[in-house]
């Protein structure tokens, strides 16, 4: 039995993730004689997030600050961000913090930060208590509103005010911009032309998960059984893999091989594996590995 399988060559980290973890193993390398911790599970994936804790690095939450032995450790800030409180909490402690926020988020951050300082009332299209977005709100004091459907945007936004709509960068694009539009026809019928001086849209999706979305279909379209490869609690593992299962209902999401039936897919001539932006290729590699001995008699690492 010979069964095609590939990997999505557009799966894996994202150049922000990249950063991250180049930061997390040069601190590892550079800090030998310090604990090295992260301020929450450094990406949201478990395998990733496992073998860096098996070179060393240490998962604390904010309440374990009180515990850190500031002369001995270094903290690090995960990719998603953290608000100006964890700093300045830091520094009073003499913490030493190395910062690996993606870039992407600091820059939003700042986009944040200037709109409420200039008076404009901000608007997040997220998720309230994701990491990223509790960044963001505290970078305006938590005085923003944060919707994740038309629903609650009409009922939170005050539509008196200058309003700017942001959005968590892992969201999906499609349903941000729906509700864009639909926010802007509301101030439209409200201001008539002078709508565009009360409302502005800042799309701040990241662009490697929008990008992606034409090659993930035609990658789900091109194989038999589609093995989506994530941890649970990513955001933009979730919307990929629905875009994925839209574009082949025999898509299946894992966290880890124990999820695979692997009797189940002998009837198949073609799988793919892909994943999001926080699924690491050696992971992926390792699942076409165990497939590849299971029907094709190769013998991977």
């Amino acid at each position: 039995m010979i069964i095609d399988i590939d990997i999505d060559d557009s799966a894996g980290f994202c150049w922000g993730v990249v950063q991250t973890i180049d930061k997390v193993e040069n601190a590892l390398s550079e800090h030998k004689d310090k604990q090295v911790y992260v301020l929450g599970q450094i990406i949201h994936n478990p395998k990733e997030s496992e073998r860096l804790e098996e070179s060393g690095l240490k998962t604390i939450e904010h309440k374990d600050f009180e515990q850190i032995d500031a002369e001995n450790s270094v903290v690090i800030i995960r990719a998603h961000g953290e608000p100006p409180t964890t700093y300045s909490e830091a520094a009073d402690k003499n913490i030493s913090i190395i910062d690996a926020t993606c870039p992407l988020v600091r820059g939003l951050q700042n986009s944040v930060k200037k709109f409420y300082k200039d008076g404009w009332q901000v608007v997040i299209f997220g998720k309230v208590n994701h990491s990223e977005v509790i960044g963001l709100r505290g970078v305006c004091n938590d005085e923003c509103v944060v919707i994740k459907s038309e629903e609650e945007a009409f009922g939170k936004i005050d539509f008196s005010r200058k309003t700017v709509l942001f959005s968590q960068t892992t969201m999906d694009r499609p349903t941000f911009c729906k509700l864009s539009e639909k926010i802007k026809d509301k101030f439209a019928e409200i201001y008539s032309e002078r709508a565009k001086d009360y409302f502005v849209t800042r799309n701040s999706i990241c662009k490697f998960v929008s990008r992606r979305e034409d090659k993930l279909i035609s990658f789900a379209e091109s194989h038999d059984f589609v093995i989506f490869v994530a941890g649970k609690n990513s955001s933009n593992g979730k919307i990929l893999f629905d875009i994925s299962k839209k574009a082949n209902e025999n898509t299946i999401f894992i966290e880890d091989v124990d999820e695979v039936d692997f009797e189940s897919l002998a009837q198949y001539k073609s799988i793919g594996i892909t994943g999001a932006t926080s699924t690491p290729q050696w992971f992926m590699e390792h699942i076409k590995n165990l497939l590849s001995k299971k029907f094709n008699g190769i013998i991977g690492d």
